[in-house]
């Protein structure tokens, strides 16, 4: 079982940034590949970017790419979203995601954090 929670949403202006955190439960946190999600209001929740279990690999949505950059730290079980050059359209609540690392679902998710890009 792992317990996922985010933070550090918040309002921030067109081009600013922000760094979203997500903690993780449980002392099997180097098995999962990690992911985040978003959902804005009225569309499907949406992939941002994974990290594969020892870090090594990372995957963007185009939508993101250049601008978001996720990292971990496996000592701490912790998960990183570096997001600059913020848009409107980034706007949305920011889901962390567990997956096991042979798995091909992701099993555990967070409550979200709301992130709010004004122009």
């Amino acid at each position: 079982q792992v317990q996922l929670v985010e933070s550090g949403g918040g309002l921030v202006q067109a081009g600013g940034s922000l760094t979203l955190s997500c903690a993780a439960s449980g002392r099997t946190f180097n098995w999962y590949n990690m992911g985040w999600f978003r959902q804005a209001p009225g569309k499907e929740r949406e992939f941002v970017t994974t990290i594969s279990s020892s870090g090594a690999t990372t995957n963007y949505a185009d939508s993101v790419k250049g601008r978001f950059t996720v990292s971990r730290d496996n000592t701490k079980n912790m998960v990183y979203l570096q997001m600059n050059s913020l848009k409107p359209e980034d706007t949305a609540v920011y889901y962390c995601a567990a997956e096991p690392r042979f798995g091909t679902a992701y099993e555990y998710w967070g409550q979200g954090t709301q992130v709010t890009v004004s122009s």
